[in-house]
């Protein structure tokens, strides 16, 4: 059964469409992008979801200029610095990432980048669904996506949420993280 809420039904608005869906890629060190291609692979894959999700390709933006940079200062990530330029000026209706706050790791940066997006009028999209940052909510998952994925780092040794012992790659792995980490399922 697909829920409403994986599909944006409700949330996506023309006006959405009629701006940009940006896909930010990210992984964090040049090691993990040369061992790890299959997450490289899944990110920027993610543009096939926005097309699925009304945009057309054209409209699609791909800031991957992050790849093989820590998340740990939003200050050294031009990318993040891009993709914050854009939301400021409108350009955006939807940011995509494969784990929305692997966006950013420390939880100042996620809450800004949720405060811009709610500024904005942008939408955020992961593999798990949409997520409008105006909807009450919508807004507390992702507040606690991105409290989780911080405890998440800290607790795997300051490690990055894409590194392989720590970065689910299936719902199934992603429970077993889950569990294993907090005690509860994903």
């Amino acid at each position: 059964m697909v829920l409403p809420h994986e599909h944006g039904d409700g949330k996506i608005q023309g006006w959405h469409r009629d701006r940009l869906a940006a896909v930010y890629v990210r992984q964090s060190s040049r090691q993990q992008v040369a061992d790890h291609g299959e997450s490289t692979r899944l990110q920027y894959g993610l543009t096939e979801r926005a097309v699925a999700l009304g945009w057309p390709a054209s409209r699609v933006m791909v800031i991957d200029e992050d790849l093989g940079r820590s998340a740990a200062n939003a200050a050294e990530r031009p990318g993040f610095a891009r993709l914050v330029a854009e939301l400021t000026m409108g350009h955006v209706g939807l940011v995509l990432g494969l784990e929305m706050s692997r966006l950013a790791r420390a939880g100042r940066d996620w809450h800004q980048l949720i405060e811009l997006c709610s500024l904005a009028g942008a939408l955020l999209a992961d593999a798990d669904g949409v997520y409008d940052p105006n909807w009450y909510n919508d807004r507390l998952l992702l507040g606690l996506k991105g409290t989780m994925t911080e405890l998440l780092c800290r607790h795997r040794h300051r490690a990055s949420y894409a590194d392989p012992p720590v970065m689910p790659t299936t719902r199934q792995e992603l429970v077993v993280v889950s569990v294993a980490a907090y005690g509860c399922p994903a």
